[in-house]
C-alpha cells in the first residue's frame, strides 16, 4: 500500500533505529536523561530562544504553549481551520480555559486587519479579553500553505501594539523552512512560543517540543507531568529526533516535489502547492478513499467532497507517480 493519508505515519528507518538503541538515557522526571536535555537545548538554539520541553505529541506541546500565554478565561484568536481549534478535540477549552475566536481565509493566511477588528483589549468585565494570536505553519488543512515571513512579523507587530502573546503551532516548521530557506531562527523571533513536531515530516516515531523562555518552559514542566505527560528514559525516543535534525530535514524538498506530482495528476495547479500536502476537490471524497484503497492506496477524506494527499518519507518518487496513475482517473 502507498500510504498519504498523513506524514504521521513514517516507521523509523533503521539508521534511526540504531540511533535509539545506542541513546544514553535517564529518568527524564528527574531532567537526568542526557540525549532529551541534548535534543531541547539543541531545538530551543535553532529557534533563538532560551528552552525547550520534549512532548509525546504536538497536541500537548501546543496545550503547554498555548496555556503559557494565554490565562483561563481569556482568548487567543486564530484561523477558522488551524489545528488547534479544528482538530486538538477542545482541549484548549476543556483543560486549559482557553475560549477562542477566528478569522477566515481561504488558504489559511493571516491577514492582518481582519485579525486587528478580531483583537479585543480589556474592555471591562463583561467581554472575553484577547490575550494571544496563534497561527499554524504551514497550514494543515489549507493544504501545507507557508505564511509569508513578513505577514508573520506584521502579526508581531500587532501583537506588540496591542500587548499581546504570539504563538507559532509550527508542527510542520521544517516544511516551510525548506520550501523558504527562510532560518528557522526567524520563524523563532516572531513568537514568543513554539510548538515544533518531529513526527511528521521529519520521519520519528514520537515526539514534539514547546519551545519558549525559560520561565514559560519551566511551568510548562510542571503542567507536562500534572497532565500525565511526564516520561521516564526518554532519551531513546530523543535520539530519534537528533537524528532526524541530522539527516531528514533538506531532504523535505524530495516530498515537496512528489506533492506536486500528485497535484498535477489530480488537477491541481502544482504552483499552489507550497510543501508536501496536497488538497483536492472531488465529487465523492469517500467513495474515492474506498475506490484508492482497493487500488493499493490510503488517502484521507477531509470533507464531503475534500481530499488530502500528504507525501513524506516512506513514499519516494515511484511511488508518487504510481499513486498518480491510480488518483487521477478517481478524483477526475
Amino acid at each position: 500500500m502507498i500510504d498519504l493519508r498523513s506524514d504521521t505515519i513514517t516507521r523509523p528507518t533503521e539508521a534511526m533505529r540504531t540511533a535509539m538503541a545506542r541513546a544514553d538515557v535517564g529518568d527524564d522526571v528527574y531532567g537526568d536523561d542526557p540525549t532529551v536535555r541534548a535534543l531541547e537545548d539543541r531545538v530551543a538554539g535553532l529557534f533563538g530562544h532560551e528552552a525547550a520541553l520534549f512532548t509525546v505529541t504536538g497536541s500537548l506541546a501546543n496545550l503547554l504553549a498555548v496555556r503559557s500565554v494565554v490565562p483561563v478565561g481569556t482568548e487567543v484568536l486564530c484561523e477558522a481551520d488551524a489545528h488547534i481549534v479544528r482538530a486538538e478535540l477542545g482541549a484548549h477549552a476543556a483543560l486549559g480555559g482557553v475560549t477562542t475566536r477566528t478569522w477566515r481565509h481561504p488558504r489559511g493566511l493571516v491577514d492582518r486587519a481582519l485579525v486587528e477588528q478580531l483583537v479585543a483589549p480589556d474592555l471591562g468585565p463583561f467581554l472575553v479579553r484577547t490575550a494571544a494570536l496563534s497561527v499554524e505553519n504551514t497550514h494543515n488543512f489549507a493544504g501545507g500553505v507557508v505564511q509569508p515571513l513578513a505577514a508573520l512579523r506584521g502579526l508581531r507587530d500587532l501583537a506588540d501594539a496591542y500587548g499581546l502573546a504570539m504563538h507559532l503551532d509550527g508542527a510542520r516548521i521544517w516544511n516551510a523552512h525548506v520550501a523558504t530557506r527562510v532560518p528557522l531562527a526567524g520563524y523563532g523571533a516572531v513568537a514568543d512560543v513554539l510548538g515544533v513536531c518531529l513526527s511528521k515530516g521529519l520521519g520519528a516515531p514520537i515526539g514534539s517540543l514547546m519551545v519558549g523562555s525559560a520561565e514559560r518552559v519551566a511551568e510548562a514542566r510542571v503542567w507536562r507531568k500534572r497532565l500525565g505527560g511526564g516520561w521516564r528514559q526518554a532519551g531513546v525516543l530523543a535520539a530519534a529526533g537528533l537524528h532526524a535534525l541530522d539527516h531528514h530535514v533538506e531532504r523535505l524538498a524530495d516530498d515537496h516535489a512528489n506533492a506536486r506530482v500528485l497535484a498535477e495528476a489530480c488537477g491541481v495547479d502544482p504552483t499552489d502547492v507550497d510543501t508536501n500536502i496536497v488538497v483536492v476537490a472531488c465529487a465523492d471524497a469517500a467513495a474515492v478513499v474506498a475506490d484508492a484503497r482497493e487500488r493499493g492506496v490510503l488517502t484521507s477524506a477531509v470533507g464531503p467532497r475534500t481530499l488530502r494527499l500528504v507525501t513524506h518519507l516512506d513514499v519516494d518518487a515511484s511511488a508518487a507517480r504510481k499513486a498518480a496513475e491510480v488518483l487521477a482517473p478517481l478524483v477526475r
